[in-house]
């Protein structure tokens, strides 16, 4: 019980984050009235009941029943059958209400196909009108989403006991079980068109609407949560899983882009929109590879035709905002070569180093140099950054360093002019000596005179320095760096390194991955050096977290002889 009231505490707190214009008026009036059993849910569809508090104990029992589990598929079901019983007649009051919203996502994977189907045609009503006000609610859209999810699982029923029944008795089955539920999928799928404009920039209706598009579409990601303040949800890329879907579907999909290819307006002034026709270039790119170059096409139509000042492209404005810039991303990312090499000849070219010194811009610049990796056309983008890369590391926009050095490494191209340049950044090109001092450089972002605490411009440092500082973005920089077709530089700058300097790079949570990757990408002969300055640090790499993951890699990529070695060590 304590764990649910704190999570229930949390998912308050999350839903704070995701306010919606006057739904807090609404809970105002709400606090007001709460002596009695009715109150305004807030959603501007008028008074709604709110569910009485016994019925709220037992959902809140219900949860915990399902948390102790089922010792088998009869117990279950036939539980699943009780409740849902319990939740006829006021489905939209239990999945309005925080405790019944939550009950029913975990119960609605439990029931069937057909089961699930009919609590979607009691929220949208009779003619799926009533889908809008439960979409848009901050607990009933979760409980939408959960139940359209379950479609995923129409096809389950023929093949859980293919022997109980005829083929043709278990097609008949199968259509049934799936009928409802289709049903209202696609009832949801025009309502949603009928109101697309407030379900799209809706905070909660904005997500149902990207799942029915994955659902539509044929896959699913992980099930929504509620994000906690301070999360990061920036690049995350959920992993989808495909499944089989009605033929209906295919072509609801297509209606549902066009009603929303109607609103494209949308998707650059509004960031819960913009999120939206993400989801759908994303699930087009994976299900209908066709459909989507049509889209992208219309879409990049629509962002150069914007009125700009003469002679510079609209592009550029969009770039820099926060809205527009996450749908350029997206748009960068599944674009064809002709469609980047348009946007860059007629858009972007001698622009990339101002837009990689912006700090929203920058993010889209990253995914050019990524997307261009396996066209000619990374050798412009490559001539045309490489000239601000001392500003860029001067303004702290360390991804599109690191992404041009990837970039590198998968073209094959551009190798010893990326590592000039980083020499020269670093200031660690001239004399000579210094580039053995260039991996601790390159680690900690810092430049040889910050890094040595040297003033002087000439000569070697004269006192050693413990190595410190290691960075995220600079462990991704050398391991994009050890990628390269020539390591020798970054393999003498590690042998210089003290044997204590090596014990703090393998048990740093950034370094540890550098000194993987140096390990695995070298040599049999380089490998063996670098065991050489490691030998007697063995026994406290595998007591430390972090270094006994470098130590399973040296393992692996061992030779015999030297397997042995470290044997020996760790058994003293």
């Amino acid at each position: 019980m304590l764990a649910k009231t704190e999570e229930r505490k949390q998912q308050k707190a999350g839903g704070k984050k995701r306010k919606h214009p006057g739904e807090d008026g609404g809970r105002r009036e709400e606090r007001k009235r709460k002596g009695g059993e009715e109150g305004n849910t807030g959603q501007g569809d008028g008074g709604k009941k709110r569910l009485d508090a016994l019925s709220v104990g037992y959902f809140r029992r219900v949860g915990e029943r399902l948390s102790e589990g089922f010792e088998d598929s009869e117990e279950r079901e036939m539980f699943v059958e009780n409740v849902l019983t319990e939740v006829k007649g006021k489905a939209t009051l239990v999945a309005m209400d925080r405790t019944g919203s939550i009950t029913l996502q975990r119960l609605l994977p439990l029931s069937s196909p057909d089961q699930v189907g009919e609590v979607l045609a009691e929220l949208g009503g009779e003619s799926g009108s009533e889908f809008k006000a439960v979409c848009c609610d901050r607990c009933g859209g979760h409980v939408v989403e959960s139940g359209v999810r379950q479609i995923s699982r129409w096809t389950e029923s023929s093949q859980k006991d293919p022997s109980a029944a005829t083929e043709e008795e278990g097609e008949e089955e199968e259509e049934e079980s799936c009928g409802t539920l289709e049903a209202q999928v696609l009832s949801l799928s025009q309502i949603v068109r009928d109101n697309c404009t407030e379900f799209i920039k809706h905070a909660h209706g904005s997500h149902v609407v990207r799942t029915l598009l994955h659902v539509l579409g044929g896959c699913l990601g992980p099930p929504r949560t509620e994000a906690r303040p301070g999360t990061k949800e920036r690049n995350t890329a959920p992993q989808l899983t495909d499944f089989e879907i009605p033929n209906s579907f295919w072509y609801e999909l297509k209606n549902l882009t066009e009603t929303l290819m109607d609103n494209i307006n949308l998707s650059v002034t509004d960031a819960v929109a913009s999120a939206v026709f993400q989801t759908m270039l994303t699930v087009c790119n994976r299900k209908r590879p066709k459909l989507c170059k049509q889209l992208l096409k219309r879409i990049m139509e629509y962002l150069t035709s914007r009125n700009a000042a003469p002679g510079v492209s609209p592009l550029l404005v969009f770039l820099k905002d926060q809205a527009s810039s996450h749908l350029i991303e997206t748009i960068i990312q599944l674009s064809p070569k002709s469609l980047l090499r348009d946007l860059y000849k007629n858009h972007l070219k001698g622009q990339l180093v101002d837009l990689a010194l912006h700090p929203i811009a920058n993010f889209p610049i990253q995914r050019l140099t990524a997307a261009s990796a396996k066209y000619k056309l990374f050798l412009r983008l490559f001539d045309e950054l490489v000239q601000g890369v001392e500003a860029i590391l001067a303004a702290g926009h360390m991804g599109v360093i690191v992404q041009l050095a990837e970039s590198c490494a998968e073209s094959e191209e551009k190798q010893n002019e990326m590592v000039q340049c980083l020499l020269c950044a670093f200031h660690c090109a001239e004399p000579g000596s210094r580039h053995v001092n260039c991996l601790p450089l390159f680690m900690s972002l810092l430049t040889y005179e910050v890094y040595y605490h040297s003033e002087t411009a000439e000569g070697n440092i004269q006192t050693e320095v413990p190595l410190t500082s290691i960075c995220y973005h600079g462990s991704r920089l050398v391991q994009a760096l050890a990628k390269f077709k020539e390591r020798s530089l970054l393999l003498s700058s590690l042998r210089t390194l003290t044997p204590a300097d090596l014990l703090t790079l393998a048990s740093d949570p950034a370094g540890s991955h550098v000194l993987q990757a140096l390990i695995t990408t070298s040599s049999d002969k380089g490998r063996g050096k670098i065991l050489k300055r490691l030998e007697g640090q063995y026994v406290q790499m595998a007591c430390s977290r972090l270094g006994s993951r470098v130590l399973e890699a040296v393992w692996n990529s061992a030779s015999v002889s030297q397997r042995q070695s470290i044997a020996q060590e760790l058994e003293r």
